[in-house]
């Protein structure tokens, strides 16, 4: 008892800075764990989303994926996958109304093996019909109609949460095109200078950009406020302003009563091709500018002459600058501000300008590279693409042309702002275009004000982490010198 008494009054402040020592080692573990969790959650979970972009040409379905707990941060929606559908665009079913859903099937189906099957019920589906089908319903509403029928029945039978087909008009597409480039750069949450964007289908053009003059015309205005930042966005769409449907226009342009062929320099000499007056005059795009008179049933031979220069001023005529009632306009009569800052030009755009090895060429160059590739001959280029279908190897002569002119006589880029144009596909690994844009408005995946930060700067966060490992380290080691336990030593010499 005596030895006892006397270890006692030896070491009498051993149990309470055992204690002490021990409480602030568990405070800075707890400090420790709870700093991490609190500022950089494990994110495991995802949720997804279907678009289907159902445009004139054809149809692309698009799978989005996003980390489940920070839906509403921006850059954190990607593409997770595309498919392409077989065949044309649903406009194209009016007469089999019924093939129009069908025609679906395969990507619907991979659709399905992409997403776990856990989430399709939560998964949302809609599909965005744009040009074609807005042609098709001024042409006839009913059969319009019955095609988006038939798509909402076949996507309604899938597991997905369905909400709804629809026509987009022109100005959602160029305004959803608009945000899905600035999304993907980051320009909202970052609060920087944004793009503007250039898209080109099939048989409509969109403009979109932010201008600093008032917008004079009210149907081409529209106000955002994204991330606590308002944007007055000027855009217009042109129906009817597709390369397709364009290239229907300046055919019908060239084409006169009886005519049985017709030479055009917006095709490559040797081009030798049957179509039928149908083919050209049937489109409401034609008709709509007054088509001339054809026999009902009757054929023309489309002879190529590959004249460049001849092409561009067939393609000018196209564009009617003859009245304006604005201040400036674009073309026909279309009110347009001058354009400013960057901008982002995808879809046919770039399609057609990565083919002519254009994207990266000054207005001059462009032109220039034009001239040589639609005087080569019909069966020289034919031998230097093989893989590529003919009825789209002919159309370049005319869709880089027509890309050329409408960006210069039309949107009034010179060659002074011609640097300012981005030809894009991607942005990060996810498509330029409207579908991300459209999506993310439907489910207000993008806040009008700005979201919650996280609650330290990375450099803070990493520095407080540093301080708290080093004060922990220090706690334990000092406890092991105090106490000079075997196990404290063993430890030592382990590390």
């Amino acid at each position: 008892m005596a030895d006892q008494r006397e270890m006692k009054e030896k070491s009498p402040w051993h149990r309470p800075l055992i204690i002490f020592i021990t409480v602030l080692i568990v405070l800075a573990i707890i400090a420790l764990v709870t700093t991490a969790v609190v500022q950089n959650r494990t994110l495991q979970k995802y949720k997804y989303g279907i678009v289907l972009d159902a445009g004139s040409s054809h149809t692309a379905v698009y799978i989005y994926e996003w980390p489940a707990e920070k839906e509403n941060n921006t850059g954190m929606v990607q593409q997770k996958h595309t498919c392409d559908v077989k065949g044309k665009g649903i406009s194209s079913y009016y007469t089999s109304v019924e093939k129009a859903g069908l025609s679906l099937r395969d990507c619907m189906e991979e659709a399905k093996e992409k997403i776990p099957t856990w989430r399709h019920r939560e998964t949302p589906v809609y599909l965005g019909a744009t040009a074609g089908m807005r042609l098709l319903r001024k042409m006839n509403e009913t059969l319009s109609d019955q095609v988006l029928s038939s798509v909402e029945g076949f996507l309604q039978v899938y597991p997905f949460m369905y909400q709804g087909a629809r026509i987009i008009s022109g100005q959602e597409e160029g305004a959803y095109g608009w945000i899905t480039v600035n999304y993907l750069s980051d320009n909202f949450h970052r609060a920087l200078p944004t793009i503007g964007a250039l898209d080109l289908g099939g048989a409509s053009t969109q403009i979109t950009f932010v201008s600093r003059r008032e917008v004079e015309s009210p149907e081409n205005s529209i106000h955002f406020r994204l991330y606590g930042n308002d944007y007055d966005v000027y855009t217009h769409s042109f129906l009817c302003y597709g390369k397709d449907q364009a290239l229907k226009q300046a055919l019908a342009q060239q084409l006169k009563p009886g005519d049985t062929q017709l030479h055009d320099p917006c095709f490559h000499r040797g081009y030798n091709q049957t179509k039928t007056w149908e083919s050209v005059t049937g489109s409401p795009c034609v008709s709509a500018q007054g088509s001339p008179a054809s026999p009902p049933h009757g054929n023309f031979t489309h002879l190529g002459t590959g004249n460049a220069a001849l092409c561009r001023s067939a393609v000018r005529r196209l564009f009617n600058s003859s009245h304006c009632q604005w201040g400036r306009c674009s073309f026909n009569g279309v009110f347009q501000p001058p354009v400013e800052g960057t901008f982002g030009a995808f879809s046919a755009f770039y399609f057609v300008m990565n083919f002519l090895n254009l994207t990266s060429a000054t207005l001059e160059d462009s032109k220039e590279k034009m001239v040589q590739y639609c005087s080569r001959p019909w069966a020289e280029v034919k031998l230097s693409y093989p893989s590529i279908k003919e009825k789209y190897l002919a159309e370049y002569c005319f869709s880089g042309t027509y890309i050329l002119t409408l960006l210069e006589n039309g949107y009034n880029f010179t060659s002074g702002k011609w640097s300012d144009i981005n030809f894009i596909k991607k942005i990060g690994g996810s498509d330029a275009g409207w579908t991300l844009g459209y999506m993310l408005n439907l489910t207000n995946m993008i806040p009008a004000e700005a979201p919650d930060t996280p609650p330290l700067p990375h450099a803070g966060y990493v520095t407080i982490m540093a301080l708290f490992s080093l004060l922990l380290t220090a706690l334990l080691l000092l406890a092991c010198k105090l106490f000079s336990r075997p196990a404290c030593t063993q430890s030592k010499q382990i590390i």
